[in-house]
């Protein structure tokens, strides 16, 4: 059955543009379609919309206004099914021709957080984000009607789309590359002196620096511990952090932007994982667990999904000093090879195999 896949603007890298890559594998004869497509090489052969012709390609903010009638401006095409990737509005996604009566299908990363749940995301604080959020939300609504089904990348996610789309959701995690951490790490030398330099344990905090990845309760946690702290990643938090490092009472080392192979070294080398993030799903979680590093994460968001409190990992509500120095106790002594196994339920081809069932399950429904 030829189908049709559909995706937000592609960036070189992101966790949606991973998703919309492994979705391509499993149905590999699906035509595909995004806004623009600017990921440096990284995606060919995908479609684009009028908005990749005009001054606004990969100028979200700006283009946000016009997304809807993008999606609605699609050309004819034949297909008997169409799924999108969204996270914003892929899934307004309109073709003509007899594509435009196949049954429509939605892998939703989340209902677009600047419009439905600005308090989680910075992009939808001003007057005019709010003003656009107004307008927005009844169309986004009743678009969000026409998908045959909606899968959502989390629990946490279903939830929303209850709340926001009043739809019911599927759950089906996203993909994740555990196994890049089966195989042998190959290094330059100069992130071999960069991971020969890292304390013998230490616990670890990754990701973007950005105020709402609370990493500074790695630091936290560290300290509460007695542990050294290592925090890798980069962005414009990076000042605040430093200035909470030196008052930390322990050596925190920064690594700023480890390549993916130093990463997945630094993973496998830490203690514990601290993730204290309120997110959608959360990869580095997982990505910990397939190194065999238990995760301490929020009781709040999809981080709790995957990880096993008492198992893999520890759920962590209050953030205070004494709870931090328990929950790390209690990670220190979780099986590494648990994390392993669990891990590997976030695989590539359980991904795989859980969204073709889906699928091919709704499209029977029809018949």
């Amino acid at each position: 059955m030829a189908g049709i896949l559909v995706h937000e603007w592609l960036s070189p890298r992101g966790g949606s543009e991973n998703v919309f890559e492994v979705l391509g594998e499993t149905f590999p004869d699906a035509e595909r379609w995004c806004l623009w497509n600017a990921s440096e090489g990284r995606f060919s052969d995908v479609q684009e919309t009028w908005l990749a012709r005009t001054p606004l390609k990969g100028r979200k903010a700006l283009s946000v206004p016009l997304m809807p009638l993008a999606w609605r401006s699609l050309p004819a095409r034949d297909a008997d099914w169409v799924l999108t990737s969204s996270h914003a509005f892929a899934h307004h996604a309109k073709f003509r021709g007899s594509a435009r009566d196949a049954p429509k299908f939605v892998y939703a990363h989340t209902p677009a957080r600047y419009v439905w749940v600005p308090e989680a995301d910075g992009r939808g604080d001003g007057f005019a984000a709010r003003t656009l959020s107004t307008m927005l939300k009844p169309l986004d609504r009743r678009r969000a009607q026409e998908p045959t089904a909606i899968a959502a990348n989390s629990r946490f996610v279903a939830q929303r789309i209850a709340d926001t789309w009043e739809r019911e959701a599927s759950v089906i995690h996203p993909p994740v590359d555990v196994a890049r951490f089966a195989v042998p790490r190959h290094l330059t030398d100069a992130d071999q002196r960069i991971l020969d330099g890292l304390p013998a344990s230490f616990i670890l905090g990754a990701s973007r620096f950005v105020p709402y990845k609370q990493l500074e309760q790695a630091i936290h946690a560290g300290s509460a511990s007695g542990s050294p702290v290592v925090l890798a990643g980069g962005g414009p938090d990076e000042a605040r952090l430093r200035e909470l490092a030196s008052e930390a009472g322990v050596s925190v080392i920064f690594v700023i932007d480890p390549s993916q192979e130093l990463l997945a070294a630094i993973y496998e080398k830490a203690a514990v994982l601290v993730f204290a993030a309120v997110e959608d799903f959360g990869i580095m979680p997982v990505e910990a667990m397939a190194a065999g590093t238990p995760v301490i994460v929020n009781t709040e968001g999809g981080a709790g999904e995957s990880v096993v409190d008492g198992v893999t990992g520890v759920h962590l509500g209050e953030w205070q000093r004494a709870p931090l120095a328990d929950a790390v106790a209690k990670a220190l002594s979780l099986n590494t090879d648990d994390c392993r196994s669990r891990a590997r339920e976030f695989s590539v081809p359980a991904f795989e195999e859980r969204v073709s069932e889906w699928l091919s399950a709704r499209l029977a429904d029809l018949k």
